[in-house]
């Protein structure tokens, strides 16, 4: 163990201290596709029982009319935000089971047999400036990227610590960090963490990945290098996550767009740079057809979120704020990890125990020495390897230039995280995460017992059939939360806030002024590179 990690937990397990540790936030957001009894994709429109897609603050759409996304509020202890998230799904099955032929959710990060790229839906918000700038937005990402890909669903898990730690932290550190103001060195602790996280989130690949197999339809005469399972189901035996290999979430344009994350100045001005360069595919497709916005800009990045990573710093945004904005103005105020797949076994994607793990890692990562990175660094390497080949028996990765069994330093990592359980149990007064820590060394111990080993076990008793297994599953969790309908104090909570979100919706749209053109040049030029001295 290292003595800047000593020293956290040190500092963190004395009683004046510890009590800090169940103050931070959590916070989950879901994404999960509506499709029919048949596994097609539901095209019908957002259901209106659910609310405006556009202010509804827990539940909405990401890229497709069709693929919805459930946010629960920041919670301090995560079991809070799963109750909450699970209500979400409750009450959305009471407007599903309302469309033409019931509908359900899509169990998978994968998708569901998708209809042609043409009829995808992208999501509606409306006529209102705001709503306007999301379609559009998407629309670029449908001429950028294709459709497909952005019907691939995840778990978004946001974290936070109490700025009592950082303050902690801060006091115990030598110069130059104690000079740096709070929100400084705040914000540069948390890239800190993003650097372990890049380290050491092959882990979480390992552990948690559950998309080893794919609908066959899904690569639509791609070139690929994937094994076939049976008519309808590509797989590779020894992966984990297919959705974050280089089949998912990936842009030949973003390629070494981002600096190593040596400082919360560098990342802030890699994302300003390339919201402001011009990429020349993109400026061959325009702005406009026929008099209709197609992209925001001909830039790499369309805006700061197009930007595709595996963890975020983040600021909560006010109305009308851009992500660069507020990261300027107030610094980075929590991590959002964005790699973790659905896990198709649990009803709402997501279990108590991973959460408890994610919890103890995310602190590891906050309080271990994290050196600066290296531009030749193995991180990406060694994340494409286990997403790929993670299982597979005696595979090495690069730690410091030299090769590595992934199951040794998995269990090395491990044993250091389970200081860090045992402080967060500590302060719980139960054993919640020494727990999930064990089910995890099993995982290290026994390839069969990860996700993706069972997936392909479950594969196995559909026929092989990616598709069939995933019906399944969708079927068994639409009747688990059928079989527990909401209270009817609960029912009108989530009714209200949906007439409340349409309410707010109509209000924008009948007071907004001027013209969407005015409104998309006036959002374009507020890319914080004047408003961020160092982004230059």
């Amino acid at each position: 163990m290292n003595d800047l990690l000593k020293q956290g937990l040190s500092l963190l397990s004395s009683p004046a201290h510890r009590a800090l540790l169940s103050q931070g936030l959590r916070g989950i957001e879901r994404e999960t596709l509506r499709v029919d009894r048949h596994a097609q994709l539901a095209l019908t429109p957002h259901p209106l029982g659910l609310g405006s897609a556009l202010t509804n603050p827990q539940i909405t759409t990401d890229y497709s009319e069709s693929l919805l996304e459930f946010i629960t509020p920041a919670e301090p202890d995560i079991a809070t935000a799963l109750q909450e998230l699970d209500q979400i799904h409750r009450f959305a099955y009471t407007q599903l089971d309302k469309a033409q032929g019931p509908e359900l959710l899509w169990s998978q990060s994968m998708p569901c047999h998708l209809p042609g790229e043409a009829d995808i839906p992208i999501a509606w918000y409306g006529r209102s400036h705001i709503g306007m700038l999301k379609h559009v937005y998407r629309r670029g990402l449908a001429l950028r990227y294709g459709k497909t890909m952005q019907c691939i669903a995840g778990i978004h898990y946001n974290y936070s610590l109490n700025e009592g730690i950082w303050s902690l932290l801060q006091r115990a550190e030598a110069e130059p960090a104690r000079s740096l103001s709070a929100r400084d060195y705040q914000s540069e602790r948390y890239i800190a963490l993003i650097r372990n996280f890049h380290r050491y989130s092959w882990l979480l690949m390992y552990l948690f990945g559950a998309s080893p197999a794919l609908s066959a339809h899904f690569l639509r005469g791609r070139l690929h290098k994937l094994e076939t399972l049976s008519d309808d189901t590509l797989y590779l035996p020894y992966a984990t996550s297919l959705r974050m290999s280089d089949l998912g979430y990936q842009n030949d344009a973003q390629a070494d767009l981002m600096p190593p994350y040596n400082s919360v100045q560098a990342y802030m001005r890699g994302l300003a740079r390339a919201v402001r360069l011009p990429h020349a595919p993109y400026e061959a497709i325009g702005l406009k057809r026929e008099g209709e916005w197609v992209q925001i800009n001909t830039n790499v990045l369309q805006i700061e979120n197009e930007y595709y990573a595996t963890i975020r710093p983040k600021r909560v945004i006010r109305p009308g704020e851009r992500p660069l904005e507020a990261l300027c103005a107030r610094g980075v105020q929590y991590v959002e990890v964005r790699c973790m797949d659905v896990d198709p076994f649990e009803p709402v994607g997501i279990s108590l125990e991973t959460s408890r793990f994610l919890d103890a890692f995310l602190l590891f990562c906050t309080l271990a020495d994290s050196p600066l990175e290296l531009e030749a660094s193995d991180n990406a390497q060694n994340f494409a390897r286990t997403v790929k080949q993670g299982r597979r028996p005696g595979l090495t990765l690069q730690r410091n230039g030299q090769p590595v069994e992934l199951q040794a330093w998995g269990l090395e990592l491990l044993d250091q995280i389970g200081e860090v359980a045992a402080l967060l149990d500590a302060e719980r007064g139960d054993q919640q995460h020494a727990q999930s820590l064990a089910t995890q060394r099993a995982k290290l111990l026994n390839p069969a017992l990860t996700p993706s080993a069972k997936v392909l076990a479950a594969l196995r008793e559909h026929g092989n059939s990616f598709e069939a297994f995933s019906l399944a599953q969708s079927l068994a969790h639409a009747q688990n939360f059928r079989s527990r309908p909401l209270s009817a104090e609960e029912t009108a909570h989530f009714e209200a806030m949906a007439r409340q979100s349409l309410a707010e919706q109509e209000q924008m749209e009948t007071s907004q002024t001027g013209s969407f053109d005015d409104f998309i040049e006036d959002y374009r030029s507020r890319t914080p590179w004047q408003l961020c001295d160092f982004a230059q």
